[in-house]
């Protein structure tokens, strides 16, 4: 199992490009199932999870080629074999429900095994459920399968209880197949869900309403192939923007897309960070020590629980006292114990962390718990002093490409263990 050696206290300079987003990319991917025709993708990170669906996709008959150098899929659902997600491809990930809507919509039945991903709460299906059945699906859960059947989905005015992300996407993917007009209301707003609508609608679905809480898909008999390039990944570079700012550097971001990490970039502002700001880049310089900055994790736009643990980790060598109050997961304070062992000093009450800042941390050996806050620890890692090792860095490549190589353009001094010479 490979572990990341971290030997911190390095100033971060240089510049480095920012991937696609992997939380757009998935349910793109997912998208292919829409269509019997070729659709080709660009700026597509080579992520653990994208060969995770990528692999599921070829189980139902998807064929599909990855130039992981040119960070280019093509995909072509033409001739689907199967209507099965099974338990072994879809217990690590949870993103593996986008393809229920899919499958139903276009084919008239799914079976999908109930999902994994990281452990960092309840996430369940009930609202996808829910939803699915307005439209007129037939679903039950039969041996841990969600099993849906319908001969053709109708459209009908659909209100989640709460917000959520991927049942925003499999039921904005359902509704584009859909005999007449389909309203999700409270809806999520996320700028994964507008990529993934642009998308669908050059395949030729009819929506209107993408990044507000009220979306509106008129159906369509057949969509058809496209091409496309997945939106950046503002998770991603709101990470490399947090160790900037508790390392201190002078750093330019390519590839990104300010205007989508507006909670992310004034938390960061007031946290000391000077930033400028252009169409698809983002510089940052950071002089002096961090000021504590207290959060509160919400729907977008408000600041994204994907953010947290890296606002955390910089918390802690800030200047001050924060409150991090997480209102999404009830489980995703599992990095508080592991950024302790490198000397952080936080409080934990509920859902509510207490971080108050320390002028050091001590490098040590930790490990990861889940995907973000394996990023949290690699930021806590750079501004430690001396040499931290993360052990569990698989979570780390299911979101993150090639984190180290980028780290170490910019001078970080991280290198990536193979599992013989960190024994």
């Amino acid at each position: 199992m490979d572990k990341l050696r971290i030997t911190g206290g390095t100033r971060l300079q240089g510049e480095i490009t920012i991937s696609g987003a992997k939380n757009a990319a998935l349910p793109i991917l997912c998208a292919s199932l829409l269509t019997a025709d070729t659709l080709t993708l660009h700026n597509v990170p080579a992520l653990n999870d994208i060969s995770t669906t990528l692999k599921l996709l070829n189980r139902l008959g998807v064929r599909t080629t990855h130039d992981p150098a040119a960070s280019t899929v093509t995909l072509n659902a033409g001739e689907i074999t199967s209507l099965e997600a099974p338990y072994e491809l879809v217990k690590t990930m949870r993103a593996s429900i986008l393809v229920l809507g899919p499958l139903l919509t276009r084919f008239g039945e799914a079976r999908v095994s109930l999902p994994g991903g990281c452990a960092i709460g309840q996430r369940p299906v009930d609202q996808h459920i829910k939803g699915l059945a307005a439209l007129g699906a037939d679903i039950s859960i039969e041996k841990g399968f969600v099993v849906a059947r319908a001969s053709r989905l109708k459209g009908t005015t659909v209100r989640t209880d709460m917000v959520t992300v991927t049942g925003t996407e499999n039921l904005l993917m359902a509704a584009v197949l859909a005999e007449g007009r389909t309203i999700l209301e409270n809806a999520a707003r996320e700028p994964e869900i507008v990529d993934l609508a642009e998308l669908l609608i050059k395949m030729g679905a009819r929506i209107s309403g993408h990044g507000t809480d009220r979306i509106v898909i008129d159906g369509v008999e057949k969509l058809h192939g496209a091409t496309h390039s997945i939106s950046p990944d503002r998770i991603e570079a709101g990470s490399f923007l947090c160790a900037v700012a508790a390392t201190g550097g002078d750093v330019m971001l390519r590839g990104t897309a300010a205007d989508a990490m507006g909670a992310t970039l004034d938390k960061l502002t007031e946290a000391g960070l000077a930033l400028e700001t252009g169409t698809d880049w983002i510089r940052a310089r950071m002089e002096r020590r961090p000021t504590a900055v207290s959060v509160r994790t919400l729907e977008y736009p408000g600041f994204a629980t994907d953010m947290q643990a890296q606002i955390m980790a910089l918390n802690t060598v800030a200047n001050g006292t924060a409150v991090i109050v997480e209102t999404i997961f009830e489980n995703r304070y599992m990095h508080v114990q592991e950024l302790c062992r490198l000397g952080a000093n936080i409080d934990i009450d509920g859902h509510t962390a207490v971080v108050h800042g320390v002028e050091r941390l001590s490098g040590a050996n930790v490990m990861a718990t889940d995907l973000r806050a394996s990023a949290g620890l690699v930021i806590a890692g750079l501004a430690a002093e001396g040499e931290t090792i993360i052990d569990r860095i698989y979570h780390l490549d299911r979101g993150y490409e090639k984190m180290e190589r980028k780290l170490s353009m910019l001078g970080a001094n991280i290198q990536r263990l193979s599992s013989k010479e960190a024994a």
